[in-house]
């Protein structure tokens, strides 16, 4: 005879801990920070190259545009420098556009007089970058930034990744070609990463990643955008940078990692990288891939010629 538990593992498994009784005080004084936190207005970019970026709407008036000077800044070939107004009125907001070049939608329709936001409205500027309006408590909004911060981020550098990298390149290759300014990409990789893990492990070669990325970061200028591509594969994008500039960005951050100590529980690490440098116009890129492609081909034309060096793309 087969004995029977009323309760199965998975039950007796669980903590036995008695659950918290919440004293009603407590629950209103959480509720009424919830309360507090609610209804401010937000625009959330769903779709264009900041996709997943918030912005919080709380001043009288607020220009969306591509300009660096746009309070609501977005980077997109498509949209004007100042492109629409974000308008304020007690609790009320409007969206108005300012003669932009390629219109101001709302809803699917051209805005051609001021007109009223009301939560869930989609917002489009330009070709591809669409915007919804949208009220967040303040747990929604901080969920919000850390989907957005996942979003975009490399989770073990710390870096942008790879979506965020070909989203950015895109735009900017356009804005190159439309305008015929510099554009340049660096691409470089860890030479021998595969013996260096195999030999102190894969905590040794996060580590050295994660080091490689803080260190490279401190050489770049604030409009450099660098991206963990993959594996141990990095990228650089400088723009209005011609390809000798780049260049001497790249020999730069080669010496500098050259030159670094990694250290993993007390045993040094050598550590080198090869780079490969492209860019308009010197070179022939109308997508991005065609760029990054022409930048990893002279990283491993480094690689052959010995590693620990920079190659670029030939003319």
């Amino acid at each position: 005879m087969t004995d029977e538990h009323p309760y199965d593992h998975d039950d007796l498994s669980e903590s036995s801990e008695a659950t918290m009784i919440v004293d009603a005080n407590t629950l209103r004084q959480a509720r009424a920070q919830q309360k507090q936190g609610r209804d401010q207005a937000y625009l959330i970019v769903i779709s264009g190259p900041h996709t997943g970026k918030m912005f919080k709407v709380d001043k009288d008036q607020a220009t969306l545009g591509r300009s660096s000077r746009a309070e609501l800044h977005v980077n997109d070939v498509g949209i004007s420098r100042n492109h629409a107004r974000i308008i304020t009125y007690g609790d009320d907001v409007f969206v108005e556009d300012l003669q932009s070049a390629n219109g101001t939608y709302l809803n699917g329709d051209r805005l051609m007089i001021r007109q009223q936001l009301k939560d869930g409205d989609k917002i489009t500027l330009g070709s591809t970058t669409i915007l919804k309006f949208t009220y967040h408590d303040e747990l929604e909004e901080n969920f919000q930034k850390q989907m957005l911060d996942a979003a975009l981020h490399d989770g073990l550098t710390g870096i942008y990744n790879k979506n965020y990298l070909l989203n950015h390149l895109s735009t900017e290759l356009a804005f190159a070609l439309r305008h015929g300014t510099f554009l340049s990409a660096v691409m470089f990789d860890v030479d021998h990463f595969k013996p260096v893990n195999d030999t102190y492990g894969h905590l040794a070669g996060d580590m050295i990643l994660k080091g490689l990325a803080e260190i490279t970061s401190g050489v770049l200028r604030n409009e450099d955008v660098f991206a963990r591509y993959g594996g141990e594969e990095f990228t650089i994008v400088c723009r209005g940078t011609p390809v000798d500039q780049a260049q001497a960005l790249a020999d730069r951050v080669r010496m500098v990692i050259e030159r670094h100590d990694f250290v993993f529980e007390g045993t040094h690490i050598p550590i080198t990288i090869s780079l490969g440098v492209a860019g308009l116009p010197h070179h022939t890129a109308r997508t991005p891939e065609e760029l990054i492609g022409l930048a990893d081909q002279a990283l491993y034309d480094a690689k052959r010629g010995g590693r620990n060096r920079v190659g670029v793309a030939p003319f």
